[in-house]
């Protein structure tokens, strides 16, 4: 059997980020299309069925045509594994994507190229741009009417602050499109729809030449540093230019790298140990079953079917016997997988976001995962009070997915649920109707300002209307201010007490 150490050597993760529309699920499909695991865009191969959106599985994701979840995809493709994390779109659950960040050893940022650098795009690229990962840039639709591709080029440049290396060029764009030319191989791709236009085609040609004598030298190394990023041009609905994109991609993409633990101690993927951490929750991916999963990245050593790891933070012995890999909601169960992987752990309620799990003796805690602090805050009531087993079960059940955040009330039970954007809040309504049967009802709070409270000094004369006093799901004290003129005018009456923003 292979060695698992020759097995890493193969595995290529990365996640897509984008700003909403610009095509990140269409380039998914297009590279599922290529590992051979769909027959065409929005169906999944195998098992006879026939599905949606391969990535956006959850069924207010396929009503709306956004994707509010993270999914994993998994294929092969010339000799490589490639496990892919299909991030949101939508800015309300960047926190989702920020913790899936933290999974990957690559990014692929896909922009629209009519519309150049968005805000979305922006944000999630100071996330990566913080860890040096390697970024891949593909802007898509150059089969519409796109913006020159010298501006789309320095706009990267300008506004992210990374050097822009073309590995193709686009020669005319929209209806006058003729086709990609790939600077590596010096050979001219044309479009199949083309229609000849010799004026465009020699302008472009024109723009290649500037390239070639103007153009910096491919680096790897700034590459691999994330200090620059090769850029694609294509189409992914018309699947034009991502053969291309991906082999590129798969020649200077990193294979899996070390982490630091919380003791300053790198662990690289080749350690014996066996070592990963929880970056995300998902429940009910079967509704039929009523399951929890932990998706966990693995970090080093190999994992084997059956084995027994600690939970760093009890120190509990958890046997990894139910294990599976994904195609978006489709599974398979898993007998070894090694650092790179992905793997989905069935989760009793074991598991926390930001968990490290471990073989042997020698403890290993990997850093924390990113938590924000929400802005927007509703009490939330079953409408049906002969549901309330199934309306804790569900509250109880989503907020470990970590999307939405829970408070009671200090001085009774009342529910609080606090989210980074509103729709959030659409989605768990949503959910605990379709997968818990409970309908609810919002009251809205509005939105506050939360900050955490040591509670050694908590004194419930503290609270008033402007600055409600309530515990999180941990029973920790925060308190929620009505603005953030409440919060400073706080803070000068007691100067003494520690406020935090994230816990």
């Amino acid at each position: 059997m292979t060695d698992f150490k020759d097995q890493l050597k193969t595995r290529r993760t990365f996640a897509i980020i984008s700003h909403p529309d610009a095509g990140k699920t269409t380039l998914t499909e297009q590279l599922l299309l290529h590992g051979g695991v769909i027959r065409e865009a929005g169906t999944v191969k195998g098992r006879g069925s026939k599905k949606l959106a391969s990535s956006d599985w959850m069924a207010i994701e396929q009503q709306r045509g956004i994707s509010v979840t993270s999914s994993v995809l998994q294929f092969d493709y010339e000799g490589k594994r490639i496990n892919i994390l299909d991030t949101p779109g939508h800015e309300d659950f960047s926190e989702d994507t920020y913790r899936t960040l933290m999974a990957v050893d690559s990014v692929v940022m896909v922009v629209d190229a009519a519309k150049g650098i968005e805000s979305q795009t922006k944000k999630l690229f100071e996330i990566v741009s913080k860890r040096g990962i390697p970024v891949f840039t593909f802007f898509n639709k150059i089969d519409r009417d796109a913006r020159s591709p010298f501006d789309l080029v320095d706009e990267i440049e300008s506004t992210l602050g990374i050097q822009a290396f073309p590995m193709n060029w686009p020669i005319g764009s929209g209806q006058i499109l003729q086709g990609i030319y790939d600077l590596q191989e010096k050979d001219m791709i044309p479009f199949k729809n083309a229609t000849d236009h010799p004026e465009i085609r020699e302008e472009g040609m024109e723009e290649v030449e500037l390239l070639e004598e103007a153009g910096n030298d491919f680096d790897q190394e700034a590459v691999q540093n994330g200090k620059l990023t090769p850029v694609f041009f294509g189409s992914a609905l018309a699947g034009f230019g991502v053969t291309e994109f991906l082999e590129e991609y798969l020649k200077y993409a990193p294979q899996p790298a070390g982490i630091e633990t919380v003791d300053d101690e790198k662990i690289t993927p080749d350690s014996d140990q066996f070592s990963a951490f929880i970056f995300k929750i998902q429940a009910n991916m079967d509704p039929r079953h009523r399951d929890r999963i932990a998706f966990a990245r693995i970090v080093s050593g190999e994992f084997k079917k059956g084995m027994d790891v600690t939970l760093s933070r009890t120190g509990k012995k958890l046997r990894l016997a139910n294990v599976t890999q994904f195609m978006a909601e489709e599974r398979e169960n898993v007998e070894n997988a090694v650092p790179g992987d992905i793997i989905g752990i069935y989760d009793t309620g074991n598991y926390q976001i930001g968990d490290t799990i471990y073989s042997g003796k020698k403890k290993i805690t990997y850093p924390d995962l990113p938590t924000f602090a929400p802005e927007y805050f509703n009490k939330v009531i079953a409408k049906d009070v002969m549901k309330q087993k199934s309306y804790h079960k569900g509250i109880t059940q989503l907020v470990q997915e970590g999307t939405i955040q829970l408070y009671k009330a200090w001085n009774s039970n009342e529910y609080i649920l606090g989210a980074v954007g509103q729709l959030q809040f659409e989605v768990f309504k949503f959910r605990m109707e379709n997968e818990y049967n409970v309908a609810i009802q919002f009251e809205p709070i509005g939105s506050k300002v939360a900050r955490w409270i040591n509670p050694d000094q908590v004194d419930e004369k503290m609270a008033s209307s402007r600055n409600m006093l309530v515990k999180d799901r941990y029973d920790r004290p925060v308190f929620l201010f009505e603005n953030q003129f409440a919060l400073n005018w706080f803070k000068d009456k007691y100067p003494d007490v520690d406020l935090e923003a994230k816990m």
